[in-house]
């Protein structure tokens, strides 16, 4: 079997709610995806979804056509392992967006042809998991306290903080969520990168005190030494790796200088599944968590759900919030049921069903 054809569909996504999680991550109100075919002469097709609401598929797609699919033409799709290899070594020239995306069609094809579900190829490890509400930037205390209450009430077991990023007014928020869910209830908190040491520090200590779940990204994205002291003086597990983008050489480092409790990675900054399974495995051998990252639309995260049925060391799936900022193209989108917890999908590959007549009315362009 080989690859005959690589497209790029690219779609408008109209009407995004205007969300913050971090400074500079404000989404406008449109954005487009791309629908990526990678099609073999045996009729059979993988597919993966190429952009974000704040990184529109227009921004990445020629380089995919440009310089990614010379590279998949003629080749056997079960080369995987060789072709993700290859396109690391022209990361320079193509972002870890466009690999993440060839390598999820990659994956989707392999359980097409094997008519197995993603998780299955990898070895399924669990048939379900809870499902986490990671919060945007709300604007004050009490928005915070009523949608931390809306989750637990509709069942969902872990509520994920995104604060204002200013740490007096994040422990107040910090103090109010937990006071309103209690104390069993699971919450984190995620300043994304918004602290220096001191800061951190003091932030840390009190979300410590209230028996936070973990703390994600206080400090500088690859601040190593400060997050080597950081962990030395706080107990609340530290979860770092989420931003610096690469594959599974960028994490050593963090092992060896002991600077993190947890791995963390996603698709578009890791550059796929590929990485991901690689970088968990990591984490495992050294006794470590590795919690999968929202990865920005409805394919890429329905990959990451069969990446966390094959694993043994994560606990949770994130749901970013709001829905309208990162669910678009699926006839029916993933959802959790009653108890908060997210099931296996048992199609081949990633599963699901496109839109496809919403991609027919909406497209801006195709890319061959």
């Amino acid at each position: 079997m080989k690859i005959d054809n690589v497209t790029l569909t690219i779609f408008t996504w109209d009407n995004i709610p205007a969300t913050t999680y971090h400074q500079g991550s404000l989404a406008s109100s449109g954005s487009n995806l791309g629908l990526l075919r990678i099609h073999t002469d045996a009729g059979l097709e993988g597919y993966a979804f190429l952009g974000s609401a704040t990184n529109p598929a227009s921004m990445d797609g020629p380089q995919l056509i440009r310089s990614l699919k010379p590279m998949l033409m003629g080749k056997d799709p079960l080369e995987r392992e060789r072709i993700h290899a290859g396109m690391r070594l022209i990361n320079r020239s193509v972002s870890y967006r466009v690999i993440g995306a060839v390598d999820t069609a990659l994956w989707d094809l392999a359980g097409k042809i094997a008519g197995l579900p993603v998780h299955a190829l990898m070895g399924t490890f669990r048939n379900s998991i809870p499902a986490y509400a990671s919060s945007q930037v709300l604007p004050d205390v009490a928005a915070y306290v009523e949608q931390a209450l809306s989750f637990k009430s509709a069942g969902w077991q872990a509520y994920k903080i995104h604060p204002p990023r200013d740490p007096d007014k994040d422990i107040k928020v910090c103090e109010a969520v937990r006071e309103a869910v209690g104390g069993e209830y699971r919450i984190m908190l995620d300043p994304t990168w918004s602290y220096d040491y001191v800061d951190a520090l003091r932030v840390g200590r009190a979300i410590e005190e209230m028996g936070y779940y973990w703390y994600e990204d206080p400090l500088a994205d690859e601040d190593i030494y400060n997050y080597v002291k950081l962990r030395q003086k706080l107990s609340i597990p530290i979860m770092a790796t989420e931003f610096p983008a690469g594959g599974l050489d960028t994490y050593p480092i963090w092992l060896t200088e002991k600077a993190t409790d947890y791995l963390r990675g996603d698709i578009p900054n890791k550059g796929g599944l590929t990485t991901m399974l690689k970088t968990a495995h990591l984490a495992e051998a050294f006794g470590l968590r590795y919690e999968v990252h929202h990865s920005g639309n409805s394919l890429n995260n329905r990959a990451n759900l069969h990446l966390c049925m094959a694993l043994r060391n994560t606990t949770m799936w994130e749901v970013l919030l709001p829905d309208g900022a990162h669910k678009y193209g699926m006839v029916e989108d993933l959802a959790p049921d009653k108890d908060g917890l997210m099931h296996a999908p048992t199609e081949p590959g990633i599963g699901g069903q496109i839109d496809f007549e919403l991609i027919k009315r909406k497209t801006e362009v195709v890319l061959t």
